[in-house]
C-alpha cells in the first residue's frame, strides 16, 4: 500500500485550512483542497491574540476538533483510506509571533491530539519553537521546502504571498537564505473589505482602477524594516488595521487606495530584492500563495523588477496555493524519520535542526 503525507496550513488571514495529500518519492502534489472557515471562527482567530487565558485555551481545542473533522472529509472527499496516510504536519493558527520581545515567543494553536485520535496516525506540529530556542527568529521556515524542490536548478526567488510576504533564494551553488519582505494581502484585504465589502480584490480589479500614491510607497519603504538586514520576521498583525488607518485613509478614493496599498506590496519585494539578492540570482520570481492570482501585483512586480522573469509554481506543477501545505507535509516526513526539515541560515538559527513535536 502507497504511503502519503497530509499537510495542514491556516496562514495569516485565517480564511480557512489548506489540506494537501503528497508523495514524497519522487515528490508530487496529489491533492489538496481549501475548506473555509466560518466568519465567526475567522473573526475570532484574527482577534485570538487579544482572549484571556481560558477562552484562548478553549480556542485552541475548537481548531483541533475542527481539523480532525476537515482531514475526515478530505479523506473520503479523495477516496484515500487513513492507513494510507503515513503523517500528518500540521503548522497551526498563528496567534502571537514575538521573535524581537524581551522573551522571544511564538505562538500557533490547533490542538493536534484530535487529529492523532481520528485518524490513527502520527501529527507533527510546533515547528517554529525549536528554531526560536537556537536563537532564530521562528521564520521563514519555507526555504527549507524551496530548498529540497530547487537546490539544485538554476537560481530563483521563490515569493509567497499570503497575508505577509516572504521570499527564499535557492539554486545551485546558492547558499539559501530567505525572509519576510512586508506586507502581503493584510493589508489590502482590510482595506476591500472596508470600501468595497468585498473579502479581497478579485484579480486586483479595484486597484486596477486607481492610482498609486508612489511618494507615499517611497517614504514608507524608509521604514527601518525595511532597510534591516535579513533574517527578520514578522508578526501578522505589523501590517494590520492601525497601520492600514494610520497611513493609507488619507488618500482621495478607495480606488487609489488598493492602487497604492497593492504598489506598496510589490515594491517592499522589488525593494528587498534588489537590496538583498545578489544580482546574478535576479533571474525568476516565482509566486505563489493567494497574491499570485493578483493580476494588478504581478504587474506591478514586473514594472518594478524588469530584469526578472515573473512567474508562478504553476509553471512547475505546483498550484500556488498548495505549496505551503505541501512544505508542511514534507516537514512532517522528514521529522518523523528523524531527518533534518530546518534551513538554519534563514531564520538566524546556531544550526539546523528537526522542527516540530510529534504526537501519536
Amino acid at each position: 500500500m502507497r504511503k502519503i503525507a497530509l499537510g495542514l496550513m491556516s496562514g495569516t488571514s485565517a480564511d480557512g485550512l489548506t489540506v494537501c495529500a503528497v508523495q514524497i518519492r519522487p515528490f508530487k502534489v496529489l491533492h489538496f483542497k481549501n475548506y473555509a472557515y466560518p466568519s465567526d471562527l475567522q473573526q475570532k482567530l484574527l482577534m485570538a491574540y487579544s482572549l484571556r487565558a481560558a477562552e484562548l485555551s478553549a480556542l485552541h481545542f475548537e481548531l483541533g476538533r475542527l481539523y480532525a473533522g476537515t482531514v475526515q472529509k478530505f479523506l473520503k472527499e479523495f477516496s484515500f483510506s487513513t492507513q494510507e496516510i503515513e503523517v500528518i504536519g500540521s503548522h497551526g493558527q498563528t496567534i502571537y509571533h514575538g521573535p524581537h520581545d524581551k522573551t522571544p515567543n511564538t505562538l500557533q494553536i490547533g490542538e493536534p491530539s484530535f487529529v492523532a485520535a481520528q485518524i490513527g496516525c502520527p501529527v507533527v506540529s510546533d515547528f517554529r519553537p525549536m528554531d526560536m530556542a537556537l536563537g532564530g527568529e521562528g521564520a521563514p521556515l519555507i526555504p527549507f521546502f524551496d530548498e529540497y524542490l530547487w537546490g539544485q536548478k538554476t537560481p530563483k526567488i521563490l515569493l509567497n504571498v499570503g497575508g505577509i510576504s516572504n521570499f527564499s533564494v535557492v539554486g545551485k551553488q546558492v547558499k539559501t537564505f530567505g525572509f519576510d519582505v512586508g506586507p502581503g494581502n493584510t493589508l489590502m484585504d482590510l482595506a476591500c473589505q472596508e470600501f468595497f465589502k468585498k473579502p479581497f480584490d478579485k484579480n486586483g480589479a479595484f486597484a486596477a482602477k486607481g492610482t498609486p500614491d508612489k511618494e507615499l510607497v517611497r517614504r514608507l519603504l524608509a521604514q527601518p524594516y525595511f532597510t534591516q538586514k535579513p533574517p527578520k520576521s514578522l508578526d501578522k498583525n505589523a501590517f494590520g488595521e492601525a497601520y492600514l488607518k494610520k497611513y493609507f485613509f488619507s488618500l482621495k478614493t478607495p480606488h487609489d487606495l488598493l492602487a497604492t496599498l497593492t504598489w506598496f506590496t510589490a515594491s517592499a519585494v522589488a525593494k528587498a530584492v534588489t537590496d538583498f539578492v545578489p544580482p546574478a540570482y535576479q533571474k525568476e520570481l516565482v509566486v505563489s500563495g493567494g497574491g499570485c492570482y493578483n493580476k494588478t501585483l504581478l504587474s506591478y512586480l514586473r514594472t518594478l523588477l524588469p530584469q526578472v522573469k515573473v512567474t508562478t509554481t504553476l509553471a512547475y506543477g505546483i498550484d500556488p496555493q498548495a505549496k505551503e501545505s505541501a512544505a508542511f507535509a514534507l516537514f512532517g516526513w522528514l521529522a518523523l524519520h528523524r531527518k533534518i526539515n530546518h534551513c538554519a541560515a534563514a531564520t538566524g538559527a546556531k544550526r539546523a535542526a528537526i522542527l516540530g513535536k510529534i504526537t501519536l
